[in-house]
């Protein structure tokens, strides 16, 4: 059992990566309007691998013999001044998400919660691959901002984007 402080943390952690997936959600939906179907695309899948990352931490609670408890969640952001914007605003995202992560992990570290600190260290590693992801793409979208032939390029590459568990 973990302690009730490290449930709660987690639990907030679960309830997170569901609203991160909601944030995403909300920008495939600015893409789509904007005629960005790729775009849109690409944050579709990036919503399945948060709620990945969500069901990570639910089962995880399950093992460990805790309950998982939903929380309502708050509106995301659903306005943008440009695909810059989203992609500034994604990177700060995760920024964020990472911050939270290393939280949790001082939480099992203090409490020397060992199977917590091994399951953490996942998202770790993953935390980085998020960030690389957005802070490439955000430098590849400044770089052909304005420029809609190589934007017309980019969305149609982003459009054949899957999601693929990883392996456990």
């Amino acid at each position: 059992m973990l302690s009730e402080k490290l449930t709660k943390a987690i639990n907030k952690q679960m309830n997170y990566e569901l609203f991160s997936g909601h944030v995403y959600v909300a920008m495939a939906s600015w893409c789509a309007e904007n005629d960005l179907p790729g775009f849109a695309h690409f944050f579709l899948v990036q919503e399945q691998e948060e709620r990945f990352h969500a069901m990570k931490f639910f089962n995880f609670l399950l093992e460990m013999e805790e309950r998982p408890i939903l929380k309502g969640m708050p509106d995301p952001d659903n306005e943008y001044v440009s695909l810059v914007d989203v992609f500034e605003k994604a990177l700060e995202h995760e920024k964020g998400v990472t911050a939270r992560i290393y939280s949790l992990m001082d939480i099992a570290t203090d409490e020397k919660e060992y199977r917590t600190m091994s399951m953490l260290n996942w998202f770790i590693d993953e935390q980085r691959e998020e960030e690389d992801t957005f802070s490439g793409m955000l430098a590849t979208v400044r770089r052909v901002e304005g420029h809609g032939n190589q934007i017309y390029h980019l969305d149609k590459e982003l459009a054949t984007r899957t999601f693929t568990p990883p392996a456990e």
